[in-house]
This record gives C-alpha cells, sequence and structure tokens, in this order.
C-alpha cells in the first residue's frame, strides 16, 4: 500500500495500574491476548497499513517489550537445535515485523506530551499514533482508511466509534458536521472526558489518529488541561479551528475494536478472538455453551 505516511508512533509509558498485581513487574502492553502479546496486535495492524518504520515512547520498567521485538538467541538456537521450526517462526515473527525504534517520554505529563517526545524521530513528515488499548479486528482496514482520507484532504484525522451515551464520560467526545462521504465529518469540537450529561454527541475518539507535523507547534504551546497533563485532545480541538491547516476530520468506524485497558473488557477481547480461530475456536465455542448453559439450570 503506497501514501505519504510511513511512520507509527504507539504511546507505552502508561503505568497499567487497573491490572495490578499483574503490571507489577510486566508492562500493561505485554499482557497477553490468547497467545500475543496485545501490542503485537498493534505493531501488526501498523505494518499492514503500510507503516513499516515504529517508535515507542516507552517509559520505565518497560524492558520486556523491548526485547519482544528483538532476537532472542538462546531461544531461537534451541529451537532450531530441536527442528521445531513452527515455533521458531513464531518467536521470529515479532523480531522482523517492523523497523522498530524507542524513545523514553520522561516526566508522564500525558498523551499530548507523549506525541511531542516523537518529534525527533517524525520530523516534518505526517505519521500515525496507535494507543496499544484498542486493538481492531485484522479484518477491519480502520488506520487505512484514515490515511486514505489524510492524503486526500491533507488534514489531521481522528478515530470515531458511536458509544453509549451513558459511557461518553469516559472518552473525548466530538462534535461533527457531516461530509460528501458517508463514513467522514468533519470535526468541529472536541470534550475530554465531558461531565456525564453534558456529551455534545455519542461519537467517542478511539485510539487512532493520523496527524500533520503542524501538531507539534501546538502541542508545544498546549497548556496542561484535565489532569493537569497535556492532552492531545486540546491541541487538535486547536487543529479543528484553524482552517488552514486543513481542520480536523473524522472517520467514522463501523468494524470491530476491542478494548484491553479495562478489566473485564480485557477478558472479553480473549473469548472474542478465541473464538474465531480455527484452532482454539471450536473446542472453545463448545465449552462456553456448556459453561453458559450452567446459568440458566
Amino acid at each position: 500500500m503506497r501514501h505519504a505516511v510511513t511512520k507509527a508512533v504507539i504511546p507505552t509509558a502508561g503505568l497499567g495500574t487497573r491490572f495490578l498485581p499483574a503490571t507489577k513487574a510486566l508492562p500493561k502492553e505485554m499482557l497477553p491476548v490468547v497467545d500475543k502479546p496485545a501490542i503485537q496486535y498493534v505493531v501488526e495492524e501498523a505494518v499492514r497499513a503500510g507503516l513499516p518504520d515504529v517508535l515507542f515512547v516507552t517509559g520505565r520498567n518497560k524492558n520486556a517489550l523491548e526485547n519482544h521485538f528483538d532476537r532472542a538467541t538462546e531461544l531461537e538456537a534451541i529451537l532450531h537445535n530441536k527442528g521445531d521450526k513452527q515455533k521458531l517462526a513464531r518467536v521470529a515473527e515479532s523480531t522482523d515485523l517492523a523497523n522498530v525504534h524507542y524513545v523514553r517520554q520522561g516526566d508522564p505529563k500525558g498523551l499530548g506530551h507523549a506525541v511531542l517526545r516523537s518529534k525527533a524521530h517524525v520530523g516534518g513528515d505526517s505519521f500515525a499514533v496507535l494507543l496499544g488499548d484498542d486493538i481492531i479486528d485484522g479484518r477491519d482496514h480502520l488506520l487505512e482508511r484514515m490515511l486514505e482520507v489524510h492524503d486526500v484532504r491533507q488534514s489531521c484525522v481522528v478515530a470515531l466509534m458511536e458509544v453509549d451515551p451513558a459511557q461518553a464520560h469516559l472518552y473525548g467526545i466530538a462534535t461533527v458536521e457531516a461530509t460528501e462521504e458517508d463514513d467522514v465529518v468533519r470535526v468541529r469540537g472536541l470534550v475530554e472526558k465531558p461531565e456525564p450529561g453534558t456529551a455534545p454527541s455519542n461519537l467517542a475518539i478511539v485510539g487512532r489518529y493520523v496527524l500533520t507535523p503542524a501538531i507539534y507547534p501546538v502541542l508545544e504551546q498546549t497548556p496542561p488541561g484535565r489532569g493537569g497533563e497535556i492532552q492531545l485532545t486540546d491541541a487538535l480541538l486547536t487543529m479543528a479551528q484553524d482552517d488552514r491547516q486543513g481542520g480536523l476530520h473524522g472517520v467514522v468506524f463501523r468494524g470491530r475494536r476491542y478494548d484491553t485497558g479495562d478489566r473485564l473488557d480485557y477478558i472479553k477481547a480473549n473469548v472474542q478472538l478465541a473464538v474465531e480461530r480455527e484452532d482454539l475456536g471450536p473446542g472453545l465455542r463448545d465449552w462456553l455453551k456448556e459453561f453458559v448453559a450452567g446459568f440458566d439450570s
């Protein structure tokens, strides 16, 4: 796939406190979803969309993440000597997946600050930002569509999904107006986690962005917002109100998204993805029917 964007930025400096004590020593991005770390699904999505250059914005205690995308020479040698080609291929899969780079965030000053830390690597190019808590099903093509919209409109693009209005206070919510394309809207306003009952719509920003380099000077001038952090949403609101930069557009996604940032949704994601697998699905579906039937008796 050919387009102007080749770089993906993945912020991974969060502490994962909702999953303690599991994340006391293990980065939350390395929690397995079926049999792969959650973060590998995200990198695979970036590569599938034609973004082979991946920058992780990391923090302390993220060594396991870096090791996962590095060579494991001792393990590879053992598997090679055993002639276990299948497992050897699975080990090498993450190593050969992308051109991976790392930068430390330093002070945890919010998502906007994490994105700003990518400036030296990205330079004057547009780039994508993928949040590790969201897994987009490989059969859907959200990021590819966002890149198409960016190429045509030369603006920043965010991913939007309809959410239950009762849950709107958990997201950044957009005020939008229609365009000539059914799945593309012009974003006119954004509010980060509005108070319950005050959300301007039920269109929530989910963890995918395609940004122009014009976002960097805006982030540099964005003061700390909600929670005392530099909010990417605040910078995007500035972009939305600046027609000289092309404004801000949203792609309304109606596909399959798995949230691994919440404990209950993380469990659901494991089940949803496992039941689709040829090797695990049949047995798991049979067991689930028996298990659920037990609640009705």
